[in-house]
């Protein structure tokens, strides 16, 4: 079920379908694409263009990906048509309104880990110790 509002002013019949477009880019991505909502909202003459998504915090890593480069795909996409149809874009990520709760997974170290201590800088020896000497040491 996806949950989406209209444009908040007057359509822009030439302009692109940023809400279809989207949908397109972001529910492929979505474990569950009914936490999706999209919305949408034009100013100052159909200059400025304002897409707020919000989706569930399950899919948070898909659609951010490694470093945010799925984001980062999705933001220049949007602006490419926004810049061909002569607006400026702006995108918004919100927290999704329904706190799912991610299920929790089991460790894969187990109940127990086993932690070293590292050794302390005092109990190293002042000098290094060279495992092969050089030819200029006697």
């Amino acid at each position: 079920m996806l949950k989406s509002i209209s444009w908040s002013r007057q359509v822009n019949p030439t302009g692109p379908d940023y809400l279809g477009l989207v949908e397109f880019l972001v529910a492929p991505l979505l474990e569950s694409p009914d936490t999706l909502s999209i919305d949408c909202e034009q100013a100052n003459n159909n200059q400025r263009v304002w897409i707020r998504l919000a989706f569930g915090d399950i899919d948070k890593g898909r659609v951010f990906g490694r470093g945010g480069r799925n984001l980062q795909a999705i933001r220049t996409v949007l602006q490419t048509a926004a810049i061909a149809a002569g607006q400026s874009l702006y995108l918004d990520i919100y927290e999704s309104p329904d706190n799912n709760v991610r299920p929790s997974r089991p460790s894969r170290y187990g109940t127990e880990r086993k932690f070293v201590r590292k050794k302390s800088r005092t109990d190293s020896p002042s000098t290094p110790k060279l495992s092969i000497r050089s030819r200029w040491q006697q």
